[in-house]
């Protein structure tokens, strides 16, 4: 069968790194597999000012890679690789990696993250985590006093836009309608702000700017029939302009990397994220399998509470490894009693 980990962690992100850090000081000898993406989408932000004892904010990428580096010194070992199929029905698990490789493991921690759906359009690579964001609670207190664009139309953009009027003076919400998909409440609120103003049947086109002076504007196409992009793919007529920006929000919701999960009975909601028992636990429905960060979290999406669901995944996992210590321990043999009996 070779080698049998104690303690396998899916994802490097803050909530990963965290899980290790408590797994490997419990002498646990986790491995982490680092997905296609090491140090998760925190590695997008620039700067990081809401992180608990840094004052002066800290960079993303470097702190997820501080957070690498002392789970390892711990003795976490980390390796490159993504799971692409889980088979959690028999004992232990066997993680199916894309390079082919199979992972056992008695206990398993989930911290895969959820990726922020990107709107596709020009010079987005380039400048996201450089005025181009998908998180108001991060990155808005860069935009005081600055006028951004909010891209979307549903609850989170709406919670997004609201959020974001405490700092800038302007906040423009394109979207591709001319109704909004968000519930009642989100919607008025958004309405009732002076400050959002609603672009409809808008679609973003392009990102203006470079990493060294941030964004500089937005190039937006209008069709008066909705979905614009389209129509100028099929060489409709539309309207297009340059709307003075310093910073963009993508808000048209997260998808959750949980597609290796779907064939197991882990339970998952509609969206594809975890769900946990109830209580404040991150134990699943399945017997040794644990989840952690934004994978779990539909909510609040935050570093802060990336890490501490990532801690409480390393002590849970931890507390049912001991507490199932017996189960993993093979019986005595014949052969084996015979040779105690004659030392």
């Amino acid at each position: 069968m070779g080698k049998v980990h104690d303690l396998v962690i899916v994802g490097s992100g803050i909530a990963g790194h965290s899980a290790a850090i408590y797994a490997a000081r419990a002498d646990l000898n986790p491995l982490v597999l680092t997905g296609p993406e090491p140090g998760g989408q925190l590695t997008l932000t620039t700067d990081v000012e809401n992180f608990l004892g840094f004052p002066e904010g800290v960079g993303g990428a470097e702190l997820a890679q501080r957070g690498r580096e002392q789970a390892e010194q711990f003795g976490a070992e980390y390796r490159r690789g993504r799971v692409v199929e889980a088979d959690l029905e028999t004992r232990p698990f066997a993680l199916e990696l894309a390079s082919n490789e199979t992972v056992r493991t008695r206990a398993l921690v989930v911290a895969t993250g959820a990726s922020a759906r990107w709107v596709g359009a020009e010079n987005e690579d380039e400048l996201m985590g450089y005025g181009l964001s998908t998180c108001a609670t991060c990155d808005g207190a860069f935009h005081r006093e600055h006028d951004v664009l909010v891209v979307g139309g549903g609850d989170s953009a709406m919670e997004e836009a609201t959020f974001l009027t405490k700092f800038a003076d302007t906040v423009y919400v394109a979207h591709r309608r001319d109704e909004l998909s968000a519930s009642e409440i989100m919607r008025q609120r958004a309405f009732d702000n002076d400050d959002v103003e609603f672009l409809w049947n808008t679609e973003l086109l392009e990102l203006q700017g470079s990493r060294e002076e941030g964004i500089t504007g937005a190039e937006l196409v209008t069709h008066p029939e909705g979905y614009p992009r389209e129509k100028l793919e099929a060489d409709e007529s539309v309207e297009r302009r340059v709307l003075d920006v310093q910073g963009v929000f993508y808000a048209i919701g997260h998808t959750p990397n949980t597609a290796f999960l779907e064939e197991t009975t882990v339970p998952l909601d509609e969206d594809g994220y975890i769900e946990t028992r109830e209580g404040m636990t991150t134990e699943t429905a399945v017997e040794g399998v644990f989840a952690a960060g934004d994978v779990m979290d539909r909510k609040y999406q935050q570093a802060i509470t990336a890490a501490g669901t990532g801690s409480m995944a390393a002590l849970d996992a931890e507390e049912w490894l001991e507490e199932h210590r017996t189960d993993f321990e093979p019986p005595a043999t014949e052969k084996s009693l015979s040779d105690d009996a004659t030392v």
